[in-house]
């Protein structure tokens, strides 16, 4: 633990290639990859908008015995991915999503979830507009960085494709200036 309160990043990373670099941002494209999800509302967990990190972690077995049919312990990998949804008149939710270790291929490669509250599904390829930040992904600085990301992308002539979603790279207990966040974009 002693090197994560510094930010190291000791757990696979999904691939990618740098398309277009500089003006403060990145255009990256990420080929396919297997996730395991979970929506919900954050009210089912008392407010907070990460309560789905427990039920994704117990599904790969992160606390002990894996939640999951076979049982079989998956690796932890980076970053831990939400998504807001809803909003208006109906209940706000939230996505979170951990991409699973590339050697699952397909999604019928992973094991099922005994929790049926996590989904399997494939990613197709995706391509983002990205900003990376260190700090606590606090709301304000998330929706300052989805502004100006936005706002960069429209006038560098990229067709934004949907909302935004947050890539967070480190644990809790990682010391605020050594966390490593990302703003991502989806472009075509």
């Amino acid at each position: 633990m002693g090197l994560m309160v510094f930010g190291k990043i000791a757990v696979e990373t999904p691939k990618h290639t740098v398309v277009k670099s500089g003006d403060g941002y990145e255009i990256r494209e990420y080929p396919p990859a297997v996730a395991a999800e979970v929506t919900y509302d954050p009210s089912e967990f008392k407010g907070d908008k990460d309560g789905g990190f427990m039920v994704l972690a117990k599904y790969i077995g992160v606390f002990g015995k894996p939640e999951n049919q076979k049982p079989e312990k998956i690796a932890m990998t980076a970053p831990v991915v939400t998504k807001e949804g809803g909003g208006g008149d109906e209940k706000k939710t939230v996505t979170m999503q951990f991409l699973l270790p590339e050697v699952y291929k397909k999604a019928e490669d992973a094991p099922l979830p005994t929790d049926e509250r996590v989904v399997i599904k494939e990613e197709g390829g995706r391509k983002y507009g990205v900003v990376t930040f260190s700090g606590t992904a606090a709301e304000g600085a998330v929706s300052e960085k989805v502004k100006k990301l936005s706002s960069d992308l429209e006038r560098d002539g990229f067709k934004i494709t949907g909302d935004y979603v947050l890539a967070r790279y480190n644990p809790p207990w990682t010391l605020p200036p050594f966390k490593t966040n990302e703003v991502m974009i989806p472009v075509e």
